[in-house]
């Protein structure tokens, strides 16, 4: 059969399909390729307004190349491309079913929000659009914006949300970035009109330089809050009782960052942090005060000082439930046999991930003056000889042939007797550090293939029999 009437009948083929399965592969591709698709065929021309979610995304609509940083015109015409896009896809006339879900990402100008706000507004009374996912998207660098910009910005989003209040009422997720809420009741707007919300994301965000953030929400569904770079002085979880997973980075507090009140439901928490050379340690068992559910617990030091104090006791009470740990961005210099505390006052961990930090960009004179030397952690270890019985996996990312980490593996095995399978990775690497790798004292030289069968000896070391698994391209998947 010539080539071109073998295509014509693939496509048939894929035409024949019912709508629920052609609808399913329209979900996968962006709604720009969904609608040239539905052009294309008389059979496909009704699914986009079939969709049961749609994304309509801002960034989708910028110029190929556009310029950098994006400038206003590029802007404004992404958003003229987005309101034109919603008012199709929100048409009464057009819609065959409901909207289960809206992903909206946009950028704050008044001009265009005149347009959008009726248009989600109408889709919400009218029962066409059940939930909103709604990304305020700003393109401003963090360090330009000053006071002032972020006092404003928060207006704006308050003057939207008040001229369009069904907007409120079925928004499920919300993400904003570079708002200062300091004359405005934020907890009122997020945790009172918002009954829906169950997904937060603040970036560059707070009510105040130094500002104590208090959330006290004892009717609220959220069940995500993201809390990034924002400049609270410590963000207080009095009562959120949906809440089960809460990330915090890069906060500005001296002592401890957050406290948690009533969260029952608390079950993935993230703690991200770099610069600690100011900062006072300060003792996790204090701050994981008040969670009895834990059970994923993620803290990156982001290739600094550790900004814990050593406790092993003190933490078995929060880490009863502890499943999954991942402890992250440690320096490649450092030793981890600390890491171990954490199993002895978590005997149900499960799953171990460790991420070791070895960016050539931040060292020595690439690091600037704005950091201090790191400091090796020291902390007393009393393993009376305890064990974990139930870790099963042990993932090590940016390993490298280094005797501290085979001591470390090996201490994992002998205290692990059911550990099956250990997971080797290469680095992760940045761009900038890429031209710079000869200048590391442990450059990122992953184990070559003729080499593995010496780290899995190294490894062994003729006692042990882990499955042993060497994954130099993960970098490349995720």
């Amino acid at each position: 059969m010539p080539l071109h009437l073998q295509k014509l009948e693939d496509e048939d083929r894929l035409s024949m399909l019912i709508d629920d399965m052609l609808l399913s592969i329209l979900g996968r591709v962006s709604l720009r390729m969904a609608v040239r698709t539905a052009v294309l065929s008389t059979r496909w021309r009704h699914l986009p307004w079939l969709l049961p979610e749609l994304s309509i995304n801002v960034e989708d609509f910028l110029s190929v190349p556009c310029t950098e940083p994006l400038d206003a015109n590029d802007m404004e015409e992404a958003m003229v491309s987005l309101t034109k896009a919603t008012r199709g896809f929100l048409a009464d006339q057009k819609r065959g079913s409901t909207i289960s879900i809206l992903h909206l990402k946009l950028y704050l100008i008044n001009t265009f929000l005149c347009e959008v706000g009726p248009l989600v507004c109408d889709a919400i009374d009218n029962g066409l659009l059940k939930d909103l996912d709604l990304t305020v998207l700003d393109e401003t660098d963090p360090l330009d914006c000053s006071d002032e910009d972020m006092l404003q910005r928060a207006q704006e989003i308050d003057t939207f949300f008040r001229a369009y209040p069904s907007v409120l009422h079925c928004l499920t997720k919300l993400s904003l970035k570079n708002a200062g809420f300091d004359k405005l009741d934020m907890h009122h707007v997020l945790f009172d009109c918002c009954k829906q919300l169950k997904d937060l994301s603040l970036c560059y965000c707070d009510t105040g330089t130094f500002s104590v953030f208090k959330i006290d929400a004892p009717n609220s569904k959220l069940c995500v809050l993201d809390i990034d770079k924002c400049r609270f002085e410590r963000i207080e979880l009095v009562c959120l009782p949906k809440l089960e997973t809460f990330i915090c980075t890069t906060w500005v507090s001296q002592h401890v960052p957050v406290t948690f009140g009533f969260v029952p439901s608390l079950g993935e928490l993230e703690l991200s942090w770099g610069k600690s050379y100011d900062r006072c340690p300060f003792k996790l068992s204090e701050l994981l005060h008040g969670t009895t559910s834990i059970h994923y617990l993620t803290l990156d030091f982001q290739g600094e000082n550790l900004w814990l104090q050593p406790e092993m006791e003190e933490l078995c009470t929060a880490f009863n439930k502890l499943k999954k740990l991942s402890v992250c961005g440690v320096f490649v210099e450092f030793d981890i046999i600390w890491i171990t505390a954490f199993l002895v006052a978590a005997p149900s961990i499960e799953k171990l991930h460790i991420q070791v930090w070895n960016h050539a960009c931040d060292v020595g004179d690439f690091r600037g003056d704005v950091y201090r030397d790191r400091s090796t952690p020291q902390w007393e270890m009393r393993f009376n000889g305890s064990e974990n019985r139930l870790l099963k996996v042990l993932e090590i990312d940016g390993f490298r042939a280094l005797e501290q980490q085979f001591t470390f593996i090996r201490s994992m095995l002998e205290r692990s007797p059911n550990l099956q399978k250990i997971i080797l990775r290469g680095d992760d690497q940045c761009d900038d550090c890429r031209p710079l790798d000869a200048s590391l004292l442990h450059p990122s030289k992953f184990p070559q293939k003729d080499e593995e069968e010496m780290v899995v000896e190294r490894i062994r070391d003729g006692i042990f029999s882990p499955e042993i698994i060497f994954d130099e391209d993960w970098s490349l998947s995720i």
